[in-house]
């Protein structure tokens, strides 16, 4: 299935100030991936996921989603195919009612009402908030509001949805509620996160950014364990694995 795969060869981003952020980076993700982006704070990982939405746009190489190569003008065409849910819902969420949210994307697509009724519910639904349509989002739980934040993009009906740190300043019930949900969905998965408990647990394929460059692309199950690689990149290996002896064996 060609049209779901994402494709990034040779990224380059340099900010006004002479920063480079982004230094040649090239991956290709397959259609059911679900895989974390991670790296220390400055490594160049919400440049990149910027990137990969078109929200800017690299100095050389390219971004593909399927066969469409994304440009300006193909923006509209990459973002109904690929979803972004930000680290902040606060700055996703901005109408006076949840259901009015989630129908926001649907209605400037200018899907019929009936049509947008039916996906805004749908949504609500996969992530078990049908209960709070009518809520205003400012009165959410954090959880809640993530769960909402959720959902405005699934009611786009992406093939890929990417992901910027979603379980941050959650509790652990709703942290673990919002990788519960995570797991359950067969989209492609792009997640950025400093939260590698959560990585180890709902990625099987991790890209580690050091610098603006990859430093290591493979198997989460190799990748996070590895303590030299992950303390040259700023890193620790998760805590439930930080006391576990046959994990430590294992890297050395």
């Amino acid at each position: 299935m060609s049209h779901h795969i994402t494709e990034v060869k040779d990224l380059h981003y340099i900010y006004p100030d002479g920063h480079r952020a982004v230094n040649g980076i090239s991956f290709t993700i397959h259609h059911g991936e679900s895989v974390g982006i991670i790296g220390a704070n400055g490594a160049g990982k919400s440049t990149l996921l910027m990137l990969l939405m078109g929200i800017i746009f690299p100095c050389v190489g390219e971004v593909r989603v399927g066969e469409v190569l994304m440009t300006k003008k193909t923006l509209p065409l990459i973002r109904h195919k690929m979803g972004m849910v930000f680290q902040d819902p606060d700055d996703q969420l901005f109408m006076t009612s949840v259901y009015d949210d989630v129908a926001f994307g649907p209605r400037n697509c200018k899907l019929d009402e009936k049509e947008v009724e039916k996906r805004v519910l749908q949504a609500l639904e996969m992530v078990g908030i049908l209960h709070l349509k009518d809520r205003a989002p400012f009165k959410l739980s954090g959880g809640e509001k993530r769960a909402a934040a959720i959902a405005s993009v699934l009611s786009m009906q992406p093939d890929i949805l990417v992901m910027d740190e979603p379980t941050a300043a959650l509790d652990p019930k709703s942290r673990r509620r919002i990788m519960k949900l995570l797991q359950g969905f067969e989209h492609t998965k792009i997640i950025t996160s400093h939260d590698l408990d959560m990585v180890f647990e709902l990625c099987k394929r991790t890209i580690v950014i050091k610098n603006g460059e990859i430093a290591a692309d493979g198997p989460t199950s190799e990748i996070l364990v590895n303590e030299e690689l992950m303390d040259a990149c700023g890193l620790e290996i998760p805590l439930a694995l930080q006391s576990c002896p046959v994990c430590r064996k294992r890297e050395k």
